[in-house]
């Protein structure tokens, strides 16, 4: 009777009730399986950054950013003092800069936009010059456009040549307001985390510090994080979907904030802006940009890489197509010399 009895539970529980040891075993595998994961896309962010040459666009970005910077900078703060004043934005800025890549690279950056501020006796002079600072401001995030299509393997159609130009000048346009928008929000941010740090240094008088560097922490990487889903999403000719883009946005804006104090010790320790004499500073800028550029473009094909493994591999946007890249190798003695050739022509 007992025997019945457990073949009949056998029977009619063994499918719906896993044994304890099954599902150890279940549970050791998909862990298995999830680190196999991250290490093939980790290994093909590697190949793929090797692959697509991401230090010669890195190179090509860093160029490009310095003509952008001021024009950036110069638009950031435009649109920014309307709502804060102009002190305090360039303050809040040129604070953070300083802290990127020292004193003296930051007066540069501060000449520089001296330099390009916006004046005009006439009001075509005027619209001229605002013309120039957008396409000056804009020509960075085309750049970045380019070159994340490049890393995803999109191009927009031939056809669609001026109507391109302009959708990105447009969306480039809308980068920078929203560079402004994370801006203020960032102010706002930090103005309460200082409006809070006396109270909590007051009642929490050891650990008050570490709280507040443990705040600006995330909201930097918050923001950072922002920026980069908002730089996959929009700027690519390619469709992507959300849960992809915050996957590779936050792995990106980790690696940036890990890269922004590596960077930093880097330019510390090797003396940049005094080996190269009154040019220091400029190389100072471009070393930092060509590594933070070199970050985004990894975080580029981490995203591409995250998607194909864990999510909806990425697809060309309704204008624009898949380009296929092939290798063909031919036998030296099947070419035909130039005597040969000749020959062929007489």
């Amino acid at each position: 009777m007992t025997n019945l009895l457990a073949r009949f539970y056998r029977k009619l529980f063994a499918d719906s009730i896993p044994l304890p040891m099954t599902t150890t075993k279940k549970k050791t595998k998909d862990n298995q399986s999830f680190f196999s994961n991250a290490w093939i896309v980790l290994h093909d962010s590697f190949n793929g950054f090797l692959d697509d040459r991401c230090l010669k666009l890195s190179a090509a970005l860093a160029y490009y950013t310095i003509f952008s910077l001021a024009p950036l900078l110069v638009l950031i703060i435009s649109l920014t003092s309307i709502f804060f004043g102009q002190e305090a934005i360039q303050g809040q800025i040129f604070g953070q800069i300083n802290g990127l890549v020292g004193n003296e690279a930051a007066k540069q950056i501060q000449d520089m936009i001296k330099s390009v501020g916006l004046s005009g006796k006439t009001s075509t002079a005027l619209i001229i010059g605002i013309v120039t600072l957008v396409l000056g401001a804009t020509s960075i995030f085309v750049e970045i456009q380019d070159s994340v299509n490049l890393i995803w393997r999109v191009k927009p159609k031939p056809k669609k040549g001026w109507v391109k130009i302009l959708k990105d000048r447009l969306l480039s346009s809308s980068l920078v307001v929203s560079l402004g928008f994370l801006l203020l929000v960032s102010l706002i941010i930090n103005g309460l985390v200082l409006a809070l740090s006396s109270t909590l240094t007051r009642y929490l008088p050891g650990l008050g510090v570490y709280v507040i560097s443990a705040f600006n922490f995330l909201i930097s990487t918050g923001v950072v994080t922002v920026l980069f889903g908002v730089i996959f999403k929009v700027l690519p000719d390619a469709k992507i979907d959300w849960k992809d883009v915050r996957g590779g946005a936050i792995f990106t804006a980790l690696l940036f904030m890990l890269g922004r104090y590596l960077i930093g010790l880097y330019i510390e320790t090797t003396s940049t802006s005094s080996t190269y004499g009154a040019a220091g500073s400029l190389i100072v800028i471009l070393t930092w940009i060509y590594y933070t550029a070199a970050i985004l473009y990894f975080g580029a094909e981490f995203t591409q890489a995250y998607a194909n493994h864990f999510g909806i591999k990425i697809e060309p946007a309704d204008y624009a197509v898949y380009v296929e890249q092939t290798e063909r190798e031919r036998d030296v003695a099947t070419i035909p010399t130039q005597k040969k050739v000749e020959q062929a022509n007489k």
